[in-house]
Formats: structure tokens, sequence, C-alpha cells
């Protein structure tokens, strides 16, 4: 048997020879190379991260995603939280829980009430619910106008168990393009034959632009179609059925938070209401048109949920043949001052139910806004803010509190939340303005001319920055 003591040095000795069939250390040239290659997989992978991030607009990372889902990592991340972030300044909590007790005079408008007069209930025909909305609408050209239907308007005594709206005509939105896709909707039930294209063009030259305001929507309607928008905040439920009930397109701003994306502000065009379901449907731009063109169904409770994110805000197209009949249907929503009053008291209601909701305190204070009345609006949107519930994109919607803050002098807040706008939506041209707006109030002429021209740079057609900037000479 041989002797292991004298076998095992030997041993060693060959795993450390040059012979042929001994183990050998890599080459130091393949070593390097492996090491470069790696680096290289390295520095590429930053590359598409870098550029992804930094260079693709939004638009062009979701045409990224939708060939290569797992891109999706990619995105930035959102806000801690997914809120928006409070400010620096304390909520002073005693001023902001006063206005739970603040007497707000809710006075009936002479204009709003001399027409809210019930009316004879629409023939019992209209109760059931027809059948599926049809394709195409009579087209018209855009100078035309209809003739004033025969009709007496459905208060609320009578409203119908269920009723729909027949005639508007789908749109599939582009990316980012909910405004234009929506009000196209709107006015195909007038027989508008443009697409939401034709509105895009008018309303975001930007397609980045990520906030299209009811108001720039009603706009829209007026210096562009034969037909008129209204737009009201403090909306109901049943305002809105019977809206429908008495053949009014009608659109409402609300939150949405689809598969796979971060809240949102998004525009629905009513279509149904069904009291036995407790369902409406929505046109969606979207979601589609739901089963059997239909709509798409939410209940009464997410409906009223969702649109609680901007004060309820809705707009109402019209036939100026038939506005005596709108105004009857809205009563007091006629008046802005009356609906923002009815919108103050709603939120009002809802913060003392539940005080941790942000979006109740935020709507007091837009509400308060729309009243003049900015020293309460500011407590009202610092309890907002303080609680650390809003939406991180909130702002990006709704700019009630810049102009709140702003009346009252507060230019470092206002700074503030157009910054954390900007960081996130870089071309967000209202955070600009009211940049501008600050710059302009301090004297700072130059800065202030900067910054209007940024909002003007992504939108040229922003009349109040033109102003503003105008205003500077």
């Amino acid at each position: 048997m041989p002797d292991l003591q004298d076998t095992q040095p030997q041993r060693r000795y060959n795993l450390r020879s040059h012979e042929p069939g001994s183990l050998r250390a890599p080459p130091r040239l393949l070593l390097w190379g492996v090491v470069l290659f790696f680096l290289l997989l390295l520095c590429s992978g930053l590359t598409v991260v870098v550029g992804f991030r930094e260079i693709l607009q939004p638009a062009q990372q979701q045409r990224v995603i939708d060939q290569l889902p797992f891109m999706r990592v990619l995105r930035q991340p959102t806000p801690a939280g997914g809120v928006f972030p409070t400010l620096e300044a304390a909520a002073d909590s005693d001023a902001a829980l006063a206005l739970l007790d603040m007497p707000l005079a809710m006075g009936s408008p002479a204009a709003a009430t001399a027409t809210a007069s019930p009316s004879p209930a629409i023939p019992a025909t209209a109760t059931a619910m027809p059948t599926p909305i049809p394709p195409s609408p009579t087209v018209l050209p855009p100078t035309a106008t209809l003739p004033a239907p025969e009709s007496t308007p459905v208060d609320s005594a009578q409203l119908p168990a269920a009723s729909r709206i027949s005639g508007l005509v789908h749109q599939q939105q582009t990316w980012n393009n909910c405004g234009p896709a929506t009000i196209t909707m709107a006015l195909s039930y007038y027989g508008w034959t443009r697409n939401q294209a034709y509105a895009a063009a008018r309303l975001k030259p930007n397609r980045e632009d990520k906030n299209v305001s009811p108001q720039e929507l009603a706009g829209f309607v007026q210096e562009e179609t034969f037909v008129r928008a209204v737009v009201r905040i403090g909306g109901t439920l049943e305002l809105l059925k019977r809206l429908i009930a008495n053949d009014f397109p009608v659109i409402i701003e609300t939150g949405a938070m689809f598969e796979a994306y971060d809240w949102i502000g998004h525009y629905r065009a009513l279509v149904a209401y069904d009291d036995s379901l407790q369902l409406m449907y929505f046109f969606d731009s979207f979601l589609g048109v739901g089963d059997a063109v239909q709509g798409v169904q939410e209940s009464y409770a997410q409906v009223d949920k969702d649109w609680q994110a901007f004060n309820r805000t809705f707009i109402v197209v019209y036939e100026p043949q038939r506005e005596e009949l709108l105004r009857t249907v809205l009563g007091m929503h006629w008046d802005e001052r009356a609906a923002a009053q009815i919108a103050f008291e709603r939120a009002r209601a809802e913060a003392r139910s539940a005080p941790q909701n942000g979006f109740a305190w935020l709507n007091m204070g837009a509400s308060l806004v729309a009243l003049g009345r900015y020293e309460e609006a500011a407590a009202a949107f610092d309890q907002a803010n303080s609680l650390g519930s809003l939406p991180w994109r909130i702002y990006w919607y709704r700019f009630e509190v810049f102009e709140a803050y702003f009346e009252m002098g507060r230019y470092d807040d206002v700074l503030s939340l157009a910054q954390v706008n900007l960081n996130s939506a870089p071309e967000l041209e209202e955070s600009f303005y009211w940049r501008g707006r600050v710059y302009a109030a301090q004297g700072n002429v130059q800065r202030a001319a900067d910054a209007f021209r940024s909002a003007l740079r992504f939108k040229p057609n922003y009349a109040a920055a033109r102003q503003a900037l105008d205003s500077l000479n």
C-alpha cells in the first residue's frame, strides 16, 4: 500500500505545475475582457434607464410600455405614499375648525329661483331604458342650429326611474387626451363631426399638457361650435339625473385609478342612469362604451366618491334656444355664486362627518375661493394639505389653492406648490403662471417675464399668461 505521507506533497505540487493536464489560472486578458463586458452591460442598462426616464416624453414611455410591459418598472417612482407632500407651514387647526361652524348666507338669487318652479312631467314612455345608443347622430354642418324642441322640464319629484340620452358618438382617447375626447363626445349629440384631434389642437397644443380645465372645455364649445356650455360646482346625483332626463349632455370631472396607473383626473360623459340598479352609465374615453354599447356602468355611491375629488364639477352642453329650460333644470345651480354656496355646505358637512377627508377640506377651500373669501379658503387648504391624504397629482388640476395663497400674500407657499408640481410635471403651464404672478407682485419683472414666457412656450394660447406678460410692459 503506498505511503500517504510520501504522495501528498507531490499531489500539491502537480496542482501548481504548468505541465499538460494540470489546472491553470485564467489568462489575464480573458479576465479583463469579462470585467469589461459586465461594465459595458451595466453602463448600457444605466443608459436605458436614464434615456427612458429623462429623454422620452410620457407618451413615448407609454408606447414603449405597451410593447414591453416590463419597462413599466423604469418609470419615475411616485412620491412617498402616493400623496401630495405637506407644506412646511403648519396648519392653524383652530382657524380650520372654526369653518365648520362659520355662518354662510345661502340666499336664493332671483335669477335662479324665478325659473325653479315645478313643471309637468315628461310622458310615461320615457321611464323605460331604451335600446342601445345608435352608432352615429344626424350630421349637421358646424354652423347649423337645431330647432327648439317642444318639451317641458322634468323636475325632481317627477324623475323617471331610468333614462338615457341617445346619439353620442364614442371617442377612444389618444395619449393624455380625455378632455378633448370627452367634449367631442358631448358635441356629437348635436351633430358635431370634428374629432378629438381637432379639439386637442386648440385646447392643448402641447400633447404632454397634463390639465385641460372645465373652463377651457366650455370656452372651446363657445368659440368653436354653434352650441354653448356651462360649468358649475357642487353638483348632485339627482341633478345629473334631471339633466339626462331632459336630454342635456353632461360631463363630470372625477378622480380615477385605472389598473396599473396612479390616481389621475378624468372626464366622463354621462349617458344613462337606472334607479332600480343604482347605476350610472358613461361613455368613457379610456374604458370604452361597456357591454352592448350601453355605457361603462358604475354605482351611484362610487360615482359620487370619485366626483368628490373635483368638488362635483360638471359641464352641460346645450343649444342656445334651450337655455331657459336649462335654467329651470339647474335651479339654484344656474347662479355661479349659489352653486359655490351649495358646494361649500356639502363639503363642510363631509368635513364634519369625516375630519380626515382631505377632499372635503379641499372642496371647502375651493368653494370659498369662488365666493371671494380668501382668508377662510386658505385655512381650509392648510387643513387639507396637513392631512397628508391628497393624491400627489392633485395640484396638477386644482389651482384654487394658488389663488387663495396668492391673495393672502403667502408667496412662499405659492412658489413651493409650483415647484412641487414642476418637479413631477415640468410642462405644467399653470405652475409657471402662478410663479410669474408672485414674481410680478414682488417687483421682480425679469423673473416674472421669464415665468410667463415659459407658460406660453408650453401653451401659446394661454390667455391669462399672455395678458400678465403684456401687463409687465
